[in-house]
């Protein structure tokens, strides 16, 4: 992985890794957990949701559950669940892997361009990152939400287990700050045309701002963030959560083929 680039090839991902791929000509990506044993476990739209604005409309898994015969289980998810289980080459589709980063430096944060590839917090052991991941294939993300509850969200939250507190504002999501931060930014130094002659300067200045709005609602900075146990994530949020610790660890161990 460079500063440019996070693509990395299948036999570098490990089990408890961040991963994403590109959709629609790079138009977003779609994040989830990769499990082992050519697994991931990822959070997208319910089929039957009715929302104007859904990475489902062009979402090519809309039918793995009956296109994928290398994997019985592939497209397995609990009844009202979003959170999901596919084989790695479903969730690519024809796409190539993206390794999220974490821990991060403020200056590399700064310089990815594009939102929705690295934080600077820190990421869990890989054994905690699997749990939550499994735990919630089988009680649930809540409901499915462009800005405040996506799929790069259920990925950061199962990666740190940090949980934004304030439901008004924008979530955990580098693609949504980055949606809502570059209007922003274009908006906001929209005066400094008139007091910038040089279109330069003023490409600068809203470079700037936007890399500024980014950087001020990651995870690892922002102030509103909590650590949430996923157990208490489920009752908390509403959840089902009659699955047991041992019924989730014996999932793990018949995705990922250990024990």
């Amino acid at each position: 992985m460079g500063l440019l680039s996070n693509r990395v090839e299948r036999n570098e991902i490990k089990p408890g890794d961040h991963i994403y791929t590109y959709r629609a000509v790079f138009t977003y990506s779609h994040h989830g957990i990769y499990v082992g044993g050519s697994k991931v476990v990822h959070f997208r739209p319910e089929r039957e949701a009715n929302s104007p604005i859904s990475e489902a409309v062009s979402d090519p898994m809309s039918s793995i559950s009956s296109s994928c015969s290398v994997f019985p289980d592939c497209g397995f998810r609990q009844p009202g669940s979003g959170v999901t289980l596919t084989c790695l080459d479903c969730f690519l589709g024809k796409g190539s892997i993206y390794c999220f980063e974490y821990g991060v430096p403020p200056s590399v944060f700064l310089a990815k361009v594009r939102g929705g590839t690295c934080t600077t917090a820190s990421s869990d052991l890989p054994e905690a990152v699997i749990h939550r991941a499994m735990y919630l294939l089988q009680n649930g993300f809540g409901n499915y939400d462009i800005f405040q509850n996506n799929c790069e969200d259920f990925a950061l939250y199962c990666k740190t287990g940090l949980l934004i507190m304030d439901k008004l504002g924008v979530g955990r999501s580098g693609q949504a700050s980055s949606a809502i931060g570059a209007p922003l930014a274009a908006i906001l130094s929209t005066p400094l045309k008139l007091l910038m002659p040089n279109p330069i300067g003023v490409a600068t200045v809203t470079a700037g701002m936007y890399c500024m709005s980014r950087y001020a609602t990651d995870i690892g900075v922002r102030s509103d963030v909590i650590k949430v146990d996923v157990e208490d994530l489920s009752v908390n949020l509403g959840f089902h959560s009659d699955d047991s610790s041992e019924e989730v660890a014996s999932s793990v161990r018949r995705i990922t083929g250990s024990g």
